[in-house]
């Protein structure tokens, strides 16, 4: 397991980049679905990382707490080496009840980790709707619980949500998501 931060490819203010995506409802899905929503989220994560699943209960509250909120979890590791990781598997982990949030899709060409820039399970990313689009507000951790068992005293992606609610800026510096690497296609 390679443990890695999430870098800074999209800079604050970046429209999210566009994706067409199958989703664990077997459904297609692209950036126009989530329309309705005021904010996005959107979490590049997997099945089989001990940090990622330790992730699972905070998106699924985020999921159920923010109904102006879309949260869409992103699997974009190589499932012949991971095959934990497979649409399949990700089906049955949606329909077992142990991610509830709204949207899991599957990367199968990675080309979505790649455009976004994603690093690691997970890798969060929030946007904004701002005129027809969705604009990056923060990208970062979201708690500083930064190893699977810890737990956290500070949930710096629920600050940023309240504040953005709020009308206000959120005026923290980012800490870098960690977590294990994207498995990436050889």
């Amino acid at each position: 397991m390679a443990l890695l931060e999430s870098n800074e490819k999209l800079e604050i203010g970046s429209d999210a980049p566009q994706f067409k995506l199958i989703g664990t409802d077997r459904d297609w899905h692209t950036l126009e679905d989530f329309g309705d929503y005021k904010i996005l989220l959107i979490c590049f994560t997997c099945n089989h990382c001990p940090y990622a699943q330790a992730k699972i209960p905070v998106l699924n509250r985020l999921a159920e707490e923010y109904s102006e909120m879309a949260v869409v979890g992103i699997s974009s590791n190589d499932v012949e080496a991971y095959p934990e990781d497979s649409l399949d598997m990700m089906v049955e982990w949606v329909e077992n009840g142990k991610i509830s949030y709204d949207y899991y899709l599957y990367d199968e060409n990675q080309s979505a980790a790649k455009d976004y820039g994603a690093e690691c399970t997970p890798d969060p990313f929030l946007f904004v709707a701002k005129e027809g689009k969705f604009a990056l507000e923060y990208h970062g951790r979201l708690d500083d619980a930064t190893n699977p068992k810890d737990m956290p005293k500070r949930h710096e992606m629920r600050e940023v949500i309240d504040k953005y609610l709020m009308g206000e800026k959120w005026e923290g510096v980012p800490a870098p998501a960690i977590g294990c690497g994207i498995k990436w296609k050889q």
